[in-house]
């Protein structure tokens, strides 16, 4: 009986002792996070620790210090089995060359119960580094490699979406294989991040999922047709348009068809030009925008002047625009674009449009001279816009803009500078 009582004291008491000892192991990965780079080599010698907990705690630390010495380590810790680590340092290799990525992150909203986690995606998928940064390749390979086969699904979608933010061309092959997954996340994540590296050569390899049965994938799908100009794509677009089960798919269909200008669809942008739906109404226009023919300018010009909503407005500038109405007055097309850079609700409208309609010379013209009395939200979206389509010329006023009294009109300024510096 004695000897029953000293087994039972020592089963309890060696789980308790491993506890106590897992838990300094935690503090002590903690405390070196504190002490900077020069603990780095510390903590990275623990990522082989056979706690969770301890491995979970070294990258959480390694990602805090956030110094070019961590990527190594955060590579690393990629490769570990447990979804937790593989997310954190996903966020974590993202955050170095996006700072404050963490903030918003899938790490950022992980609740973890035993062995069990959970996590939200935010529905905001719209962040990018600027074109200037060059990111490590092996930072690359390892974001593709979580995407297409991480220890999760949350992982590998995490995975694509870092895949996109980073622009990471080279893991193209991985995000296409990871298009093959059931999981509808992961679809979606991995779409988005193609629509953000812009190859328009894997436009055919995205085609099949325009039906898919998840509504938001199907959407996404057939953006991307539109994003990436598959003009082969025109036809199952079509189809898509006719069949589509509900407004939404139908209105993301004709939006894509409306992105790859061809004259063979001018017949069913007229259908739909004067449309009840504003969304449909505003993607019509946009498909007569882009065929920028002059002989439109008196049509659209007619739909602008009489439109009440905004939406469809904004699309009919952006045609009044392409078709020749490039002068900057009062009431003009171009200057009501410019002005709907001070909107919250519709900059995010108004700015792509510029961005289009500003690879003409004439409109880059135009907007120099709003320069003189724009606010200083208009600055920052021009500068937004001549960074995307400016050329040697646009150098010059962007100069003028990183000087500007306004913080953060000269801050864009700066970054739109560099941005179009590397383009060019």
């Amino acid at each position: 009986m004695r000897y029953f009582f000293v087994l039972l004291a020592v089963a309890i008491s060696v789980p308790l002792l491993l506890a106590q000892d897992d838990k300094a192991r935690v503090k002590a990965a903690r405390d070196l996070g504190k002490q900077g780079t020069e603990s780095i080599p510390k903590l990275q010698a623990m990522l082989s620790d056979g706690s969770i907990d301890v491995r979970v705690e070294v990258v959480k630390s390694l990602v805090d210090i956030g110094t070019q010495y961590s990527l190594d380590p955060l590579i690393g810790a990629m490769r570990d089995s447990d979804p937790e680590i593989q997310i954190r340092a996903t966020d974590g290799l993202v955050n170095f060359y996006l700072p404050g990525y963490v903030k918003t992150g899938l790490s950022a909203h992980l609740r973890r119960a035993g062995s069990a986690f959970k996590g939200m995606f935010s529905d905001t998928n719209d962040q990018v580094i600027e074109p200037f940064l060059q990111v490590r390749p092996e930072v690359i390979e390892a974001l593709g490699k979580v995407a297409r086969g991480g220890s999760s699904l949350e992982s590998r979608a995490n995975g694509a979406r870092a895949v996109g933010i980073l622009r990471g061309k080279a893991a193209i092959p991985d995000l296409l294989e990871a298009l093959r997954s059931k999981d509808s996340q992961v679809i979606y994540e991995s779409l988005i991040a193609l629509q953000k590296i812009h190859d328009p050569e894997v436009a055919p390899r995205v085609s099949f999922l325009r039906r898919d049965l998840d509504e938001k994938v199907q959407i996404t799908a057939l953006e991307t047709q539109g994003l990436l100009r598959n003009k082969e794509a025109l036809p199952a677009l079509r189809d898509a348009f006719d069949h589509a089960r509900n407004k939404k798919i139908q209105r993301a269909a004709l939006s894509a068809i409306a992105m790859v200008p061809d004259e063979s669809s001018r017949t069913l942008y007229m259908q739909y030009f004067n449309a009840k739906d504003d969304d449909i109404r505003a993607a019509a226009v946009e498909g007569i925008a882009r065929l920028s023919d002059p002989k439109d300018l008196e049509m659209v010009e007619k739909a602008f002047e009489g439109e009440r909503r905004p939406g469809p407005r904004l699309a009919q500038a952006f045609a009044a625009v392409s078709a020749g109405k490039t002068e900057v007055s009062e009431f003009s097309p171009l200057q009501y674009l410019v002005n709907t850079l001070n909107s919250k609700s519709f900059k995010g409208v108004a700015e792509p449009y510029l961005v289009e309609v500003s690879r003409k010379p004439e409109v880059r013209e135009a907007l120099y001279r709003a320069l003189d009395r724009a606010t200083s939200d208009e600055k920052v979206g021009i500068a937004h816009v001549l960074a995307r389509s400016g050329d040697r010329n646009s150098v010059l006023y962007l100069e003028r803009l990183s000087k500007d009294g306004d913080v953060t009109v000269s801050q864009e300024g700066l970054r739109a500078m560099q941005t179009l510096k590397a383009r060019l």
